[in-house]
């Protein structure tokens, strides 16, 4: 994680300092749709094989604030800050066999600060308008994320919902809910930029195993556990030079 975190922060340093020296300059912001993916992968044979490869996919969206800049001709960075929101629902299922009129789900909530660098290439189609290619990393800070269960009786169609759960807080009996708030990734993505507008969109690979304990063996509960994991993203926006030249 040190070492990730590390290169991390030279690739920021480096994309701020040469953006002091750079040309065309912007300050802008940014409003789209975000898709945070938790892929959870068990390294355990004792786990069933449908349970090998589970993923909550959430939606929401994100906003933020750019600041753009060309260190050559157009060679440059795009370093800004963003928040995203999304929420996420698990599909009905039956707990057990034993109650076959009971069905279950899961509502996941999420809140994240993330702090990122695109390095990008731009490549002039027609006059002040480009299409982008980009790739860089972002450190991301989990601000809430929590689970709440809802439980529906098929016969009388009524739902009850249990109290939200905070996915940091761990307890003996809820160690799923073991997570770290840090999370690093490396995004690729592609965009178009007409004048002052833009348009940018791609998909972000978790670089961090997401549970702060990775071998639950350990804990002596390994039969209903994942062990590794990662948290991606897609995501698409749309966005204005509020200043630029």
């Amino acid at each position: 994680m040190k070492k990730i975190l590390v290169i991390v922060c030279m690739c920021v340093a480096a994309a701020t300092a040469a953006m002091a020296q750079s040309l065309p300059q912007g300050l802008g912001i940014q409003i789209g749709f975000a898709e945070p993916i938790m892929r959870l992968n068990s390294l355990d044979p004792n786990m069933p094989k449908d349970s090998l490869v589970n993923k909550t996919i959430m939606n929401g969206m994100k906003v933020g604030l750019v600041y753009d800049g060309t260190i050559i001709k157009g060679f440059g960075a795009t370093v800004g800050i963003n928040y995203t929101f999304a929420v996420g629902y698990s599909n009905w299922t039956t707990p057990n066999a034993m109650q076959q009129l009971t069905k279950v789900r899961t509502k996941t909530t999420y809140n994240q600060v993330e702090l990122f660098v695109d390095w990008q290439y731009k490549f002039e189609i027609a006059k002040e308008t480009y299409i982008i290619l980009y790739t860089g990393p972002s450190i991301q800070c989990a601000v809430e994320m929590s689970k709440r269960e809802f439980e529906k009786n098929e016969g009388t169609g009524i739902v009850t919902k249990k109290d939200k759960e905070s996915c940091f807080n761990y307890t003996d009996d809820k160690m799923a809910h073991d997570y770290q708030r840090m999370n690093v990734t490396w995004g690729v993505g592609a965009g178009f930029q007409y004048e002052r507008y833009f348009l940018r969109g791609g998909y972000d690979f978790g670089l961090m195993n997401p549970y702060k304990v990775g071998n639950f063996n350990e804990m002596g509960n390994s039969l209903d556990r994942r062990t590794r994991g990662r948290l991606d993203q897609w995501n698409i926006r749309l966005g204005i030079y509020l200043w630029n030249n």
